[in-house]
């Protein structure tokens, strides 16, 4: 027994933090809470007191709705499922049609002539065309058709560069708009500026032009391919330019609803 004693008396010397420069490290902090006891007694206080019932049932509630809503995000809608199988359909439909989107394509020797045949749809040739025939014209009913004309295009450029801001839709293929695209400020994909125009102009040459069947149809073939040109050099997507053909449309109603007669071009031409 008292070998045992001097034995712990000893490794109490022998212990570090038994120093007096350690004793500090033994002891509690001032000021700190007692530590519980393992009984099973209730702690006293008002930490002890269980939480409000209000905090309880927005913790529950919050519970709830995290599952839910990572849910929604999980499980896209029905709607939200067929745009973007469409969008998908759009995009690889515009790239196997956009054989001359570049030098490697595989009709890369047709990609001048294409481009050629989407220029005939470009807005700066159709406006300074329209005032030279303007200025040429020497009859009221041809100047009144060719100032309704002139308005329809700048309304068609307008519109189209207006929804193109507000949209911004990328092309299928990483193609710089041209020096004629700039002045015009048909510099985005949604909807093709072309395509507007060619369904704008041809329904326009339909209605108040006389022409043989054969040119009728030449028009409506026109309007057609040159819309078909922009997807193929891959400047447009398949669904601008259907959205393109159907704004035209709608540009050509509205001119029509606004038709300005022969005295109000007739004061126009003055003025200007």
């Amino acid at each position: 027994m008292p070998a045992s004693q001097n034995r712990a008396r000893a490794r109490d010397r022998n212990n570090v933090l038994n120093r007096a420069e350690f004793l500090s490290l033994n002891q509690p902090p001032k000021g700190a809470p007692e530590p519980r006891s393992s009984s099973g007694r209730k702690a006293s206080g008002p930490s002890a007191q269980p939480p409000p019932a209000g905090e309880g049932a927005r913790e529950r509630r919050q519970s709830q709705q995290l599952p839910e809503e990572d849910c929604m995000q999980l499980n896209p809608s029905f709607k939200g499922i067929a745009f973007n199988s469409l969008l998908a359909i759009d995009i690889c439909m515009s790239k196997r049609l956009g054989v001359c989107a570049n030098r490697a394509a595989s009709w890369a020797g047709a990609r001048s002539m294409v481009k050629l045949i989407g220029i005939t749809g470009h807005g700066i040739p159709w406006i300074g065309g329209t005032i030279l025939c303007l200025v040429k014209s020497s009859t009221l009913a041809g100047q009144e058709v060719l100032m309704n004309l002139l308005l329809a295009l700048l309304l068609d450029i307008m519109t189209v560069a207006g929804v193109q801001k507000l949209i911004k839709r990328r092309g299928p293929y990483e193609t710089s708009p041209g020096l004629l695209d700039y002045l015009t400020m048909d510099i985005y994909a949604f909807p093709a500026g072309h395509a507007s125009r060619a369904a704008m102009v041809s329904k326009f040459f339909l209605s108040h032009l006389v022409l043989a069947v054969p040119l009728r149809v030449l028009l409506v073939l026109w309007a057609f391919c040159v819309g078909l040109s922009r997807v193929m050099i891959g400047r447009h997507h398949v669904t601008d330019v259907i959205s393109g053909f159907v704004i035209g449309y709608f540009q050509f109603r509205l001119v029509e609803l606004v038709w300005m007669s022969s005295n109000t071009c007739q004061m126009l031409i003055s003025a200007w």
